[in-house]
C-alpha cells in the first residue's frame, strides 16, 4: 500500500509529488508527458511556449518550488502593456493614456473614459477586498475573493458599450478563457487590478521555459510517475483509498492511504464516485472555458520593433494577446540575437470560432494577423509553427462561482482536492493546492503513525 496516490500530473499533481517525494507514493497521469497545461520545448536558446507563462514572485508558493527545485525565474523585463488596435502599436506610456491614442470613434473613445473611470473605482475596492489580513487563513481571504460582485457578470456591470469601446475591454476580462458575459463582474474588475498594477502578481518568466520546472520536478520522481494511466474511479476502504484505472489496454488498481487529486473539476467529479455529494456537486459545477494557443519560432537577424515588449493586446484579432517568449533574453543581451519566439492566445469565444478549423487554417489566421500587428515581415521570418488546442482550458468565476467554496475547501476525506479551479491566482493557485494537500496528507498519516496505523514512514522534507 502506498502512502499517497497523486492523480493528475499538472502543476497541482506535480508540486504536491514533490512535497511529497520522501514519502511512500506514485503519481498516475492520463496523457503522455506531464505538466497538463505547463508545455514548452527548448529550441537552441529560445522555447516555443503553448500553456502558462508567467509566474508569482516572491514569498508565493511557486517561488518556494522554484527554489526548492532548482529552477532559475526572472522578472519579465518587457512591456507588460502593449496595445495593437485599428493600426497603432502602443509599447510605451501609461494605459489610461491609450483610449486617447488609439484611432477610434468619438462615442468609443467616451465610452471609454466613463467606463475606465467606474471599473477604476471598483479596482481600488477590490485592492482592498484582496488584501492579506494579518494572520489571515488564505481560504478565507481567497472566499472573499470570490464573493466580490459575484452576483453578476462583468457585462452587466459595464452595460453595452459601443464597438472599439467593447473591444478595447475584451483582452483584460477574456483571459480566464470567459466572455464579458460569462464571467462574474468581480473576477474581471480583478484582472484589470492585475493587468494596471504591473510588477505585481503574475510578472516572473522561467528561464528555458515552462516545461524547464514540470520537467526538473519528473526527473526526480523518476519512476513514481505512470503515463498513459486513465483513472476510471476512486473509491474509500475504511482506512485507505482504491485508485482504479487502465493502463495498456489493462485494468489495474493501486491502494493509498491518502489520494491527492490533481485533476480537473470536470474528471474529479467523474471519478471520485463516493465523495460527500455537495463536494460531487459544487465540483459538477466548476466551468472551463477552451483557448487556442500557438508557438511560433522566427529566424530575423535585425532588432524588431516589439523587441521591448513581452506582452501586446491585440483586440479585434483573432487572438487577443501575442506574447514575446524572447523577452527574457533580450533583456539580457549586449547585441541583438537572430531569431524570436512568439505565442499567441485565443481564448473563449475566439477559440470556440477556431477550434472548428484546421490546424494549417488556424495558422494562416493567426500568420495574417501577426503580420498586420507586428509586420509584414513576419510571416517570411517563421521557420516553425504549431497549434496547441485546449478544449478543457481554464476554470473561470462565473457568478454564484462563491457559493461553491465552501464544501470544496472541506477536508474530513481520504481524498485530497487540488488544482487551479480551487482558487483565481492560476498556476499560483494549482501550486498552493498541492503543496496544502500534500501537507494535509502528511499531517494526517504522521497522526496515524502516531496512533500505530502505520508501521514505518520516513520523515516528510520541504
Amino acid at each position: 500500500m502506498k502512502d499517497v496516490v497523486v492523480v493528475g500530473g499538472g502543476l497541482a499533481g506535480l508540486a504536491a509529488a514533490w512535497r511529497l517525494r520522501h514519502w511512500d507514493t506514485v503519481l498516475l497521469e492520463s496523457g503522455s508527458r506531464l505538466g497538463g497545461r505547463i508545455r514548452s520545448e527548448r529550441r537552441g536558446r529560445y522555447w516555443l511556449n503553448w500553456g502558462g507563462h508567467v509566474f508569482a514572485g516572491q514569498g508565493s508558493s511557486t517561488d518556494v518550488l522554484l527554489t526548492e527545485a532548482g529552477i532559475t525565474a526572472a522578472q519579465v523585463p518587457g512591456s507588460l502593456a502593449g496595445l495593437a488596435m485599428n493600426g497603432k502599436l502602443l509599447l510605451k506610456g501609461r494605459i489610461e493614456t491609450y483610449p486617447f491614442r488609439i484611432p477610434m470613434p468619438l462615442s468609443s473613445r467616451v465610452a471609454l473614459v466613463k467606463t475606465g473611470i467606474k471599473v477604476g473605482g471598483q479596482v481600488l475596492r477590490y485592492a482592498n477586498i484582496v488584501r492579506q489580513r494579518p494572520g489571515e487563513d488564505p481560504a478565507v481571504r481567497q472566499q472573499r475573493v470570490y464573493d466580490f460582485e459575484n452576483g453578476r457578470s462583468f457585462r452587466d456591470f459595464v452595460g453595452d458599450l459601443p464597438g472599439d469601446a467593447e473591444a478595447l475591454f475584451r483582452p483584460t476580462v477574456t483571459r480566464s478563457a470567459a466572455d464579458p458575459d460569462e464571467i462574474s463582474a468581480g473576477a474581471g474588475i480583478g484582472y484589470f487590478s492585475l493587468v494596471w498594477n504591473m510588477g505585481q502578481g503574475l510578472s516572473r518568466g522561467i528561464v528555458g521555459g515552462p516545461s524547464t520546472l514540470t520537467e526538473g520536478i519528473a526527473t526526480v520522481l523518476g519512476d513514481r510517475v505512470r503515463l498513459d494511466t486513465e483513472v476510471v474511479e476512486i473509491v474509500h476502504k475504511q482506512r485507505s483509498v482504491v485508485v482504479r484505472y487502465r493502463q495498456n489496454g489493462m485494468d489495474r488498481e493501486v491502494e493509498g492511504r491518502y489520494v491527492v487529486l490533481a485533476t480537473p473539476a470536470t474528471v474529479s467529479h467523474r471519478v471520485a464516485v463516493d465523495l460527500p455529494q455537495d463536494i460531487r456537486e459544487a465540483l459538477g459545477k466548476i466551468v472551463y472555458g477552451p483557448y487556442v494557443s500557438a508557438a511560433f519560432l522566427t529566424d530575423e537577424s535585425t532588432p524588431q520593433p516589439w523587441d521591448d515588449a513581452y506582452a501586446i493586446a491585440t483586440p479585434k484579432r483573432s487572438f487577443n494577446i501575442a506574447l514575446n517568449q524572447a523577452s527574457l533574453l533580450r533583456g539580457s543581451e549586449q547585441v541583438r540575437q537572430p531569431g524570436s519566439s512568439i505565442m499567441t492566445f485565443s481564448p473563449a469565444g475566439l477559440a470556440r470560432t477556431l477550434l472548428e478549423k484546421s490546424d494549417e487554417e488556424i495558422l494562416r489566421i493567426y500568420t495574417d494577423d501577426l503580420d498586420q500587428v507586428l509586420g509584414s515581415g513576419f510571416g517570411g521570418s517563421v521557420v516553425e509553427s504549431q497549434v496547441q488546442r485546449w478544449e478543457t482550458g481554464a476554470p473561470y468565476c462565473f457568478p454564484g462561482r462563491g457559493a461553491l467554496q465552501p464544501a470544496l475547501m472541506r477536508r474530513g476525506s481520504r481524498v485530497l482536492l487540488a488544482g487551479d479551479y480551487l482558487g483565481t491566482l492560476y498556476t499560483e493557485t494549482a501550486i498552493q493546492t498541492g503543496f496544502s494537500a500534500a501537507q494535509e496528507a502528511v499531517s494526517l498519516l504522521a497522526t496515524e503513525r502516531q496512533q500505530g496505523r502505520v508501521r514505518s514512514l520516513p520523515l516528510a522534507a520541504g
